[in-house]
């Protein structure tokens, strides 16, 4: 299969803004490091608290913050020199029901899609899908960051079906995919190709260890899930940067010349 090159749409690499890269030193590293795991296009995410769009003054102060940061990002001549396409956008925390990103700095490339996570990486079971629902009635598509790694989702998964249901789409950690989350991670990402229920892979790297897309990437395709992996880490990824919606990822069924469950391929057990 010809692969093609990664576009990333979820990173920390914008200096002193949030717990990725603490100053333009780590994010010269940080950018060489995406560039060297073949991705040459890269939408920045800088965690933003969605109730701070209730305090415009506050978001005005966060969001000149990124812009600053941003902006001495872009105008590096290390950075430049690496031919790397660098985009921006936010990694907006859910922590009210119904925030507003008219902003066009609040989605990523200012397009249609925002990327969400709720907080401490736990779903509000009762109510997860309301926030969701709201930014699709005002006309964004939000994008759930890492859904494997919610920690109160049990393996049925059974608790992200209502956000499927009113129209999340869910990006997959590179690290979940490889192990670097840890076992259960990289179970529930391999539940979730299984279930046909990711549209996109991307970093979420904060400049320290690796950004693995490379390695999900090969490790999907020796598990038999190359065509998946080029779908969520170039073509729908490439696609999000143009604003233009997912092709579907196909779910990943059982290989008759391969007995093994997909979950055993990937991880390599036999």
């Amino acid at each position: 299969m010809t692969t093609g090159p990664a576009t990333d749409f979820h990173s920390h690499l914008i200096p002193g803004v949030d717990d990725g890269a603490a100053d333009l030193v780590e994010s010269r590293a940080a950018v060489a490091a995406v560039v060297r795991d073949g991705v040459m296009t890269a939408i920045t995410t800088p965690h933003f608290d969605g109730s701070l769009t209730m305090a415009p003054a506050m978001a005005d102060e966060r969001l000149a913050q990124f812009d600053a940061g941003f902006e001495a990002l872009t105008a590096d001549a290390e950075i430049t020199a690496s031919g790397v396409r660098l985009l921006r956008g936010v990694e907006l925390m859910l922590d009210i029901p119904d925030p507003d990103v008219s902003d066009p700095r609040l989605r990523l490339n200012g397009g249609r899609f925002v990327l969400v996570e709720y907080p401490g990486l736990r779903l509000p079971l009762a109510h997860a899908d309301f926030a969701i629902r709201a930014l699709r009635d005002k006309g964004w598509q939000p994008v759930l960051a890492h859904p494997e790694r919610y920690r109160n989702v049990d393996d049925s998964l059974e608790q992200l079906l209502a956000l499927r249901y009113v129209g999340a789409y869910f990006q997959v950690n590179a690290g979940s995919l490889v192990g670097h989350h840890g076992d259960f991670a990289r179970r529930h990402a391999a539940a979730l190709l299984v279930k046909g229920w990711l549209e996109y892979g991307s970093s979420d790297y904060h400049g320290r260890g690796a950004p693995a897309v490379s390695a999900a990437r090969a490790a999907l395709a020796a598990s038999g899930a190359g065509e998946q992996a080029e779908l969520l880490f170039s073509e729908n990824t490439a696609r999000l940067v143009r604003d233009e919606s997912p092709r579907p990822v196909p779910a990943i069924g059982r290989n008759e010349e391969e007995p093994r469950p997909f979950w055993a391929r990937l991880f390599g057990r036999r």
